[in-house]
């Protein structure tokens, strides 16, 4: 026997004691499915016998139940489920999360069942109970559905029970494995013409019967279907037209749709309810009234079969007439039915003697785009990651389709106005609220980002706010930030930490074939975002803040605005996102080199001089401190090595002049990532950066190199060596297919290692580090954690730049950049 069950609801063992039912439940759910009563009991009361305690043990599983419905996983409860109370408490719970209660009753004899109990040493209560229970179950037949039990299985006698084999479906809204693309058509109310035209428009070839009218659309792109909202009828001229080309499509697969509270009311009147005549349905009812009685029986048995909602996409588009909150999505009750119908109320009515709807879209906060209509309005507007695509075609507005995933919304203008408005279609008088909100990042937060998968913890989080609230940019502004960088392994060549050869085995042992070796400037991380017409610009550290301040940061964007015109015009936007490094480093970090390594420096250069002529004295005097004396020789030199390595990056500047920029990426523009460009063409950018301005602007040297060649690398790492030789830091080692490369498997890599120069890494590990003993100590270095939180940030900052191109909500891509911010607490060697 097949038993068919949603693949999420809550099932409801019901049988007797003995009946098999927690054997029946072992056979065919995980452990972790199954919830027991007999568990609960014993949770609560120490003994699963206990029945007074199967009050508490019940409030208990019920909680628990919740807490999984709520996640949307299947739930299984194995207890008697004999009473009408218990059952009861069950269908609650299913009801408050809008899952389908499910029973399976395992009826087997009672003689069989009393036989298995008496087997058992834990059952001490007579055949009289069993007896009770059985005359219970054959009660309970008749009233499961009553109750509410939406699906009803009976498996009769051992045999039966045995054989049994549980088959899962889909609800009828899950259409996750539908990608389209889709073509999602707001509110047509009976404009015909208007939605010949949209579909026109849209690429759709309109099939036609003998006495010429559309029955049918036919797209040439394989797989793209059309998307209905709802409200085909009403008001306007020709609703049975409508229907009869939507129908047409929805039969043939080219189309689905989703019923409309007209719809609805239609459906109602034609089963004879006694509705109100209002609202357009009287010219409907008049236009049917020609046709012939069976394609009014079609029309409602079409709508009739219409499902309140539907989740496409793998879930990343919901459609549904009314809009549809997230608790909702995938779910099936009359009370999401009439949610996705109806919308939300507030139980006011305005000036108009219509409803005041609820305004849920502020409070969206979804990962799913949400794409309805319902309510007129005159222009489509993104509000949290839903779009309202009822313009009032009816009303004399345009009926709208949105394209998914492109997001492009198309439009064709109604012919007139059909249907006077009740409340006038006038655009809103302000923008909609972004909808950030401090309860978006605090607490301990998990984060499904797209690249993975990652926990935000609630001290990290605390930190963060601290320097988002009181130092950065605007959070609207500030859409993304540097990720940290791994150094390479460390290298077994001798006198060296780093070297060329480790980082060309790290990216090697990645999948990487090719790679590019940028030049690493010593300066500070600088985020640039410059528009065509100078509003929202900004630039901003690694930690959200503004640069210097207002008086530079704006003459400074102002020059890059200005260089930045022809990439503009070349890249059709108008604004980018520069990834940075402003020099010197002096510039900003003056403040560090002071007081963190200036003074060392200074020390050493005063104290060892005065103490090796003290060992010279000593020594003219005839004591041997020969030993002694190399050593302070030693540190002096390495002394003045250290004092060398930071005073190359400090050079002189005023207000702006001395101050340079080093761009190296293009993140960023209207409605576009450029994170899967390869780093040949981000460096062609930066190079007319520089062209336009090289005053301001500094080229990045680099170097392409194929690692199956070793006399690329060979040259590569002479290079490193003559540009470190020459006071530079080193460089950064990236793949040079860009910034979203991946190995075979399709995990993201490391987007560079950096690779230091010998004498540059003596101002992180101090002056002495290239001694022998030091760097045999520093070779043993941990880099695991920090290559772990480079990667993570990294696929943050990658997914806040997709969603940014996909025009997701502010506060979608502002919890990423939070959860970057709140990475840089994590405890790694800073050293690193």
């Amino acid at each position: 026997m097949i038993i068919d069950v949603p693949d999420l609801a809550l099932v409801a063992l019901v049988g007797i004691s003995g009946s098999g039912k927690s054997t029946f439940a072992r056979k065919h759910w995980k452990s972790t499915q199954v919830l027991s009563s007999d568990f609960f009991r014993g949770l609560v009361a120490d003994d699963e016998n206990d029945q007074s305690a199967s009050a508490d043990a019940f409030e208990v599983l019920h909680y628990v139940a919740g807490k999984r419905l709520a996640a949307g996983r299947l739930t299984v409860v194995d207890a008697t489920n004999l009473q009408p109370h218990a059952r009861a408490g069950l269908v609650k719970v299913a009801r408050e999360h809008d899952v389908l209660p499910v029973a399976i009753v395992l009826d087997v004899p009672e003689s069989l069942a009393w036989e298995r109990t008496q087997a058992r040493a834990d059952r001490t209560f007579g055949r009289q109970v069993l007896t009770r229970m059985h005359r219970d179950l054959r009660r309970s037949l008749n009233q499961l559905s009553r109750e509410g039990f939406r699906k009803i299985h009976v498996l009769r006698g051992a045999e039966e029970i045995a054989g049994a084999e549980i088959r899962y479906e889909k609800l009828f809204n899950d259409r996750r494995d539908e990608h389209g693309p889709f073509d999602i058509v707001g509110d047509v109310h009976g404009c015909r013409a208007e939605l010949e035209l949209l579909l026109g428009k849209l690429g759709w070839d309109l099939v036609r019967d003998e006495r010429g009218r559309p029955v049918d659309a036919v797209h040439p792109e394989p797989g793209r279907k059309a998307v209905f909202v709802g409200d085909l009828v009403d008001r306007g001229p020709d609703s049975p037209g409508v229907l009869r080309l939507v129908m047409g499509m929805v039969a043939a697969g080219h189309a689905i749709c989703v019923p409309g509270n007209h719809e609805q009311k239609l459906a109602r009147k034609l089963n004879g309810r006694n509705v109100q005549l209002t609202h357009g349905l009287p010219e409907t009812l008049e236009q049917l009234a020609a046709e012939p009685d069976e394609f009014v029986a079609e029309a409602k048995a079409f709508i009739e079969g219409l499902v309140s909602h539907y989740v496409l996409d793998d879930g990343k588009l919901v459609v549904a007439h009314a809009g549809l909150k997230e608790a909702y999505h995938g779910r099936a009750s009359g009370r999401v039915r009439s949610f996705a119908l109806y919308g939300e109320t507030t139980g006011e009515t305005d000036e108009y003697g219509l409803p005041v709807r609820y305004p849920w879209a502020k409070d969206y906060r979804g990962s799913a785009a949400v794409v309805y209509g319902h309510v007129p309005t005159p222009v489509p507007e993104w509000i949290n990651n839903t779009i309202c695509l009822d313009t009032g075609c009816v009303f004399g507005g345009s009926l709208t389709a949105l394209r998914w995933p492109s997001r492009e919304l198309v439009a064709v203008p109604a012919a007139k106005e059909y249907y006077a408005p009740v409340r006038p279609l006038v655009a809103v008088a302000t923008k909609p609220d972004s909808g950030l909100d401090i309860a978006d990042v605090t607490g301990r937060r998990h984060i499904d980002y797209g690249y993975g998968r990652t926990t935000v913890p609630a001290e990290n989080a605390a930190a963060a706010l601290e320097v988002m609230g009181r130092f950065a940019v605007d959070p609207e502004t500030l859409v993304w930030l540097p990720p940290t960088m791994a150094p390479c392994s460390s290298s077994t060549v001798d006198g060296y930490l780093e070297h060329p050869s480790s980082a060309f085995a790290d990216l090697r042992a990645a999948g990487v074939s090719r790679v590019v070796c940028e030049e690493k400037h010593m300066g500070s991380r600088a985020v640039v975002r410059v528009s065509a017409s100078g509003a929202g610009d900004a630039i901003w550290t690694r930690t959200g803040r503004p640069f210097f301040g207002p008086e530079l940061d704006e003459p400074l964007l102002a020059r890059v605005r200005a260089a930045a015109a022809p990439l503009f015009a070349e890249l059709e936007t108008d604004w980018l996102l520069l990834d940075a490094e402003l020099l010197p480093w002096s510039a900003k970090a003056g403040s560090l080199i002071r007081d963190h390594y200036a003074g060392v420096g200074a020390a050493g250069r005063s104290a060892l001089p005065a103490a090796l002529a003290v060992l010279d004295r000593t020594a003219g005097r005839g004591l041997d401190v020969a030993a002694l004396r190399d050593r302070l020789e030693l540190r002096a030199a390495e002394i003045d090595g250290y004092s060398a390595a930071y005073r190359a990056y400090v050079k002189p500047t005023d207000g702006l002049t001395g101050v340079t920029l080093a761009p190296f990426a293009v993140l960023a523009g209207a409605g576009h990532t450029y994170s899967g460009k390869d780093h040949d063409w981000h460096l062609a950018l930066a190079d007319l950066l520089v062209a336009a301005d090289p005053e301001l602007f500094t080229p990045t040297r680099r170097m392409n190199v194929d690692l199956d060649d070793p006399a690329a690398e060979a040259a590569a790492t002479d290079w490193w060596l003559a540009l470190t030789a020459g006071g530079g830091e080193g460089m950064v080692v990236k793949p040079w297919a860009g910034l979203a490369a991946t190995d075979a498997s399709g995990r993201l890599v490391q987007p560079g290692v950096k690779c230091r120069g010998r004498e540059y890494l003596r101002i992180i590990y101090g002056p002495e580090y290239t001694r022998p003993e030091q760097l045999d100590r520093l070779r043993g270095r941990n880099l695991g954690r920090k290559r772990a939180l480079a990667l993570r940030e990294h696929g943050l900052g990658l997914a806040a730049l997709d969603r940014l191109a996909e025009g997701a909500p502010a506060w979608r891509v502002h919890e990423l950049v939070f959860a970057i911010l709140a990475a840089e607490s994590e405890p790694v060697d800073p050293r690193l």
